[in-house]
């Protein structure tokens, strides 16, 4: 019998393959942040049981575009940069579990395989798409700055059609980067059971955030957000009915594992139970 190595699949002899690491995970980034408030309907349809609205405005989005540089503790991906740069847009909302305040990812698309990957241990719900924001830089010449006056542009697509498109323009420090992605995140990890018709073979509730945080000052401004319809996605249903702030941070993040808050029960039990 073969000793299988590698954290992720595909698992060999020596785990080179693995399509990524074991954690912890390292992340250098910028991001651009667009809160808004939509119909708290729309955010309740995308909590499962056992998790609720949040408590305090329960309509709150996020919508996060990251230009993201990322390695293991072994650091040799910086090297070879096509394992180590991605990017991603993502969109968060707030939710409640057992009285505590949770965000909650709903909606992410990513441009890398190792990210998806990642995203599955992780509980993200990732998907292909393909992401673009403005990159500043200390010169000029093409580039803004990440001070007040610089303006930042970013789309985001999915199956060839454009879902949404941001531009924001840096007016001001600010004291925080938005509140909605500032708590925990609660995620499903579900894998369905493999037979026809058959329940999720396993389903599990967790919580988890970053072991280490850094970041730059960050900046608030003027923001503008169009969200477009997709026969294959539904990010439009989270319509913008009133825009709360847009924001521009760099940040340095360690991801370092998570916690379990409940193991889920399939859908057979509850039928069994039922009898």
């Amino acid at each position: 019998m073969t000793n299988m190595e590698g954290f992720f699949y595909p698992r060999t002899a020596t785990g080179q393959s693995s399509l990524i690491p074991s954690p912890p995970w390292y992340y250098s980034g910028d991001l651009l942040t667009v809160e808004y408030r939509t119909d708290p309907a729309r955010v309740a349809e995308l909590l499962p049981a056992p998790l609720e609205l949040a408590p305090e405005d329960p309509g709150a989005v996020a919508l996060i575009w990251a230009d993201w540089q990322s390695c293991s503790g072994t650091r040799e991906e910086l090297l070879d940069p096509v394992r180590s740069q991605y990017k991603e847009a993502f969109v968060v909302v707030r939710c409640s579990f057992e009285g505590v305040t949770y965000s909650r990812c709903v909606y992410i698309w990513v441009d890398k395989d190792f990210a998806i990957a990642r995203g599955m241990h992780q509980g993200y719900p990732k998907k292909l798409g393909s992401m673009w924001q403005t990159r500043p830089h200390p010169f000029s010449h093409a580039a803004p700055q990440v001070a007040p006056g610089g303006v930042f542009g970013a789309t985001l697509a999915a199956g060839d059609r454009r879902l949404a498109q941001a531009v924001l323009t840096l007016r001001e420090e600010s004291p925080t980067n938005g509140f909605v992605n500032g708590h925990p995140m609660a995620h499903h990890r579900v894998y369905p059971g493999i037979e026809k018709g058959s329940p999720d073979a396993y389903a599990e509730l967790i919580a988890s955030g970053s072991s280490s945080f850094e970041a730059g000052p960050a900046y608030t401004g003027d923001v503008e957000l169009e969200l477009f319809a997709s026969p294959t996605e539904e990010l439009h249903r989270l319509e913008v009915q009133e825009v709360i702030g847009g924001y521009y941070r760099q940040v340095g993040v360690v991801w370092d594992g998570g916690t379990s808050l409940a193991t889920l029960t399939s859908r057979a039990d509850k039928q069994e139970a039922a009898r």
